[in-house]
């Protein structure tokens, strides 16, 4: 996976092999949650290798954090 620039979701959406067109955006985002507590990599919902990106993202600070926690945010609404 690419590790390297200023990322932003639909980047991130695409990085994770997901639709980044903004309605599949939306509509990913209508369809999950995040509870209280929950980690964003801990979701159900992410394969391993999406979950082991988004932990090395938030772990390292690498360039994707702001797309990442963009996500973990509007995940939490």
């Amino acid at each position: 996976m690419e590790t390297t620039g200023y990322h932003n979701l639909k980047d991130l959406f695409a990085q994770l092999g997901m639709d980044s067109e903004d309605a599949a955006i939306e509509a990913f985002l209508e369809r999950h949650r995040l509870r209280d507590q929950e980690q964003l990599s801990d979701a159900h919902f992410w394969s391993e290798e999406q979950r082991r990106f988004l932990k090395e993202a938030i772990l390292a600070d690498a360039d994707w954090c702001e797309a990442v926690d963009e996500l973990d945010t509007r995940l939490r609404r």
